[in-house]
Formats: C-alpha cells, structure tokens, sequence
C-alpha cells in the first residue's frame, strides 16, 4: 500500500500535534487537507503544513476519495457523530480523547468500526510509552505478585481564561466533564489497561476554583478492582500552578512509580529490577501540568505509526475504538457516584441514569 493520505478535522490546538505526528510519518503518511467551521483556523494550519485542501464543510469533507484517514480534533460531544460519519465513507478514523461522552456514542463509534470493517483507533498516546509498555509487561509476568493498592494522579492546572476560551469548554453537552474526563483520562486508562478492570467506584467531585463551567475542576475517587486490589484516581485542573501526573503500583512483590509517563521507581524483594532498567531508557519527563499545546508528539507519532501498520496489515492496533470506551465507563461511574452519594459498581448496564443525574445540575456546577 502507498502513502496513506490524512485530513484532519476540528483545527484548534490539539490539531497541531496531530498534524506534526503525521509529518514525522512522511515516507508512509501525508496530510492532505483540513477542515473546520472557523475557515481562518483551518487556512493557518494549512499554511503551517503546507496543505492546499481546506474545508469548512465537514461533509464535502468525506466525499474527497484522496483522503484514506480521517483524525478527529473536535469537541468531545462531536466526536461520534463524526467518526460514524466518515466510518460510513469508508474511511479509518483517529478519534482525540475522549472517544465521546457517552456510553451510547461509545457505542455508536465501535458499532460504525465494526459495520464498515475500517481501523478506528482512540487517541491514548501514553500506552505507547517505554514506561507504561514496560509496566503493562512486569504486570503481564505476574512480577508484582497480587497488587495491593494502585492509584493514579493527575494534578494539573487550567485558569479561567481556558474555560472561558471556548463556549463549548466546561459544558457537559460538549465537553462531557471536567478534569477527569479531559485531563485526568490518560491515567484513569492508564490504571486500568496496566492495572486491571475496575470493580467499584466511591466518589467525590467538586467544582471549586473555576466559574462558569458546570463541570468539576476537583475529583476524588476510591477504587475496586477485579482483581481484589484497591485504589484510588484523583484529578484536579485547580493545582496551581500544574504538577506531575503519577502512576503508582504496589504488589506483594514489588512497588513502581511512574511520574509524567517515566519511570521514577522500581523495586522487587528479589533484586529483579536491575535486568529490566539496564534496558530502560530514562527520556525527560516533559512539561509539568501540560497544556494541549505543550504536548510532546512523540505518543502521538508513535500511535499514528501503529495505526498505519494496522491499515496497511489489516491488523488491530493498539487502541481500537472498543478500548476507549473502558476510561468513559469509569469515569461516567465516578460521576454518577458522587451524585447519587452511592457507591456505583462496574459494568454500567447504561448511562442512562447518570445522565439523568447530569441533567440536573447543568449550569450549576457540582
């Protein structure tokens, strides 16, 4: 198969890392046009890489035969509708996290992958890591022995000014939450692909430092896993001014601690650690508290290389659209636990409930 051609559509800051993952790609991947509603933004990423092919149209879009992928930037509310739409044009589609804001659009995107038998692929570039490839095969082998406890941080800072930047952020017709489903996702999917399913939630969210949003800038959650462990997912965007995100396990034999997806701390009883980190590649942490625009693209490139693999072999890649939903589910369970002020156990049979939880407090806040 030649060259896979790429659009891009929703042209704000997240694009620009996609765009860039797709340039490092060049000798099997090309970006040949963009799309958004806002045909200034669309015309300066065009002129920042070079492409000719602008659209304001979604539509018109998906008729263009010279695109192969579609990558989806839009608000996450949109991101269903859209990628079942370009599923149905018989493209492969990238989808940003989080896949969507709902069970029954999760749904929606897994049942238009499955219908058109097209690559659709959730964005979660951290499984691509040397760190959370590394931990995920430890886990694998059985090294930490029974897990214990594991929890995930992510401590993050977004002023006002962010929210109030777009119409649709802090909404949850668009934005579907706050800190944990657009910030906090990447370590809740981290804890439970390393970790294992979740069983249980117990939770509390808060809106505390931001006006104007309806959705939470403080969560607190504690967790049951299948596997008998416990745990517990935090996530803020009110930590000035931005701290690291953290992954941590602790087995009956073994602890490891992963700070901005590197690998702070490895400990076995039996001195096994050292055989694994002599081949570990230590590489900076990144930006503290990252913003999207701060993101380093090297996840980002390595996902769209799997995914072409995954077209071009007629394989699954890493992240097909069923394993975005997982961190949806948990987190539309952390939700619906802290307003029912019950615990919520997992799998949800639906959403319909917290969504009617949701409905009541839009435009208040938690």
């Amino acid at each position: 198969m030649s060259k896979l051609k790429f659009g891009i559509v929703g042209c704000g800051v997240i694009s620009k890392t996609h765009a860039i993952a797709i340039s490092a790609l060049s000798s099997d991947a090309e970006l040949v046009a963009v799309c958004d509603v806002i045909e200034d933004r669309a015309r300066k990423l065009a002129q920042d890489f070079g492409v000719k092919k602008i659209y304001t149209d979604y539509e018109k879009m998906l008729l263009d035969s010279d695109i192969d992928v579609i990558s989806i930037c839009t608000p996450s509310g949109m991101h269903a509708d859209m990628a079942a739409l370009a599923a149905d044009a018989k493209k492969h589609v990238i989808v940003e996290k989080p896949m969507d804001i709902t069970l029954s659009k999760a749904d929606k995107i897994i049942e238009a992958q499955n219908r058109n038998n097209v690559v659709i692929s959730i964005i979660s570039q951290h499984r691509y890591s040397d760190c959370m490839q590394l931990l995920k095969r430890l886990m694998n082998e059985g090294k930490f022995g029974k897990i214990v406890l594991a929890t995930s941080y992510t401590k993050w800072y977004r002023s006002q000014e962010y929210y109030d930047s777009g119409n649709w952020r802090g909404t949850w017709s668009l934005d579907g939450g706050g800190a944990l489903m657009n910030q906090s996702i990447h370590y809740i999917d981290m804890i439970q692909w390393i970790v294992g399913k979740v069983e249980e939630v117990y939770a509390y969210c808060t809106t505390r430092a931001h006006k104007r949003i309806e959705v939470e800038d403080c969560a607190v959650a504690c967790v049951k896993f299948e596997n008998g462990a416990i745990g517990e997912i935090v996530g803020t965007t009110s930590a000035y001014p931005g701290f690291e995100t953290r992954l941590e396990i602790f087995g009956e034999h073994g602890s490891a601690i992963a700070v901005n997806t590197q690998l702070e701390s490895l400990y076995f009883k039996d001195g096994s650690e050292k055989e694994y980190l002599e081949n570990y590649k230590k590489e900076d942490r990144g930006p503290v508290g990252a913003s999207s625009a701060a993101i380093k693209e090297e996840g980002h490139v390595r996902q769209y290389r799997d995914v072409i693999n995954a077209i071009k072999t007629g394989t699954k890649p890493l992240i097909p659209a069923e394993e975005g939903r997982h961190p949806v589910e948990i987190i539309l369970a952390i939700y619906l636990s802290s307003l029912t002020g019950r615990p919520v156990k997992l799998p949800l049979e639906s959403d319909e409930e917290v969504l009617k939880e949701i409905e009541k407090i839009k435009g208040k806040g938690f």
